[in-house]
């Protein structure tokens, strides 16, 4: 937070926020508090604290962002169980899950030892998870109720936890500055939901998926997402990017985060739920807001990475330090 660009960006979200807030206690005092209003207000205080945790985080250095992130992915795969009917024999899995698999890929991804980080879930979790629900003997819905644990793992945790790791892309000539990029991903991907949300309300008529999600319409979704494209642009001064690359890759995270909303809203039907849960008041669940970032952060990370040679196999191998914790935990 010692990067007065950062702070630049932090002050303007603020700005907005303050915008905001009295536009709602204008409109509130006028109308009264229609229920409209209501959720307006609640969903407007809800992105204060959202923006004051988040800000803390930042604060708090790597460590403090991905403790963070860990604690947002134990919430949101949470969230995603709670929804998920699970029989007894899956309970001693999800329990590996929640308090060795999760943890351990965190301290992978902090570490950073780059190339555990991305094989930890995909193979040994993903290997791990059937073979320990096999053991416990129950066959009824074996390959439905595996597949739903995965899918939990992989979005929740796995795709989650990328944007964390943006804080570790080796950028030339971005050294140190990496949180910004982080704060790039989040608040362009965030306001194009809020953009495609009002100007579906203002201008909506023709519904993407009206069995997936019923307010998602072409019309939102163009405008939205060309509001949002213009915001990304504009802020190409605090990104190792130009001007038409924040463009672009504004478009990407507009395209992925909607597409991640929507198939996060699908599963989300199809367990015959609207939200994910009621912890953030106006906006749903913990994984109802982080929805749209699922798909966001790993494509932004890889496309970034790709795009400016970042090697980061080679600058983030295997620290010393826990190579010398597993030889003594082996024994040699």
């Amino acid at each position: 937070m010692k990067d007065p660009e950062l702070l630049y960006l932090v002050g303007g979200v603020v700005a907005v926020l303050l915008i905001a807030t009295l536009i709602t206690r204008i409109l509130i005092g006028r109308s009264g508090e229609t229920a409209v209003l209501v959720n307006l207000r609640q969903r407007v205080n809800a992105w204060w604290w959202m923006m004051i945790v988040f800000c803390s985080s930042l604060a708090l250095g790597k460590s403090g962002v991905f403790w963070f992130y860990g604690l947002l992915s134990f919430l949101a795969l949470r969230e995603f169980i709670t929804l998920s009917p699970t029989p007894r024999g899956d309970h001693r899995t999800l329990t590996w899950v929640f308090f060795l698999i999760l943890p351990l890929h965190y301290i992978f991804a902090g570490a950073p030892w780059y190339g555990m980080f991305l094989i930890w879930i995909p193979v040994y979790a993903f290997v791990f998870i059937p073979i320990r629900s096999a053991l416990a003997g129950d066959t009824e819905r074996f390959l439905e109720r595996t597949a739903r644990i995965q899918w939990g793992v992989l979005t929740c945790i796995y795709f989650l936890s990328y944007l964390p790791m943006l804080l570790y892309l080796p950028i030339e000539g971005y050294h140190g500055q990496n949180a910004k990029l982080l704060f790039f991903v989040v608040l362009v991907t965030q306001i194009s939901d809020v953009m495609q949300y009002v100007f579906g309300k203002l201008f909506g008529k023709t519904k993407i998926a009206p069995k997936v999600s019923p307010s998602k319409t072409r019309e939102g979704l163009l405008y939205g997402g060309a509001a949002a494209t213009l915001i990304g642009t504009s802020l190409w001064w605090a990104t190792p990017f130009t001007p038409v690359e924040a463009a672009i890759m504004s478009i990407v995270l507009v395209a992925s985060g909607f597409f991640g909303g929507l198939v996060m809203s699908a599963v989300k039907r199809s367990l015959g739920a609207k939200d994910w849960g009621r912890g953030i008041p106006g906006h749903g669940g913990v994984l109802d807001r982080l929805d749209s970032l699922l798909f966001a952060g790993p494509i932004f990370f890889h496309i970034v990475g790709y795009y400016f040679d970042t090697s980061m196999h080679d600058s983030y191998q295997q620290p010393q330090w826990m190579y010398d914790a597993l030889r003594l935990w082996i024994g040699s």
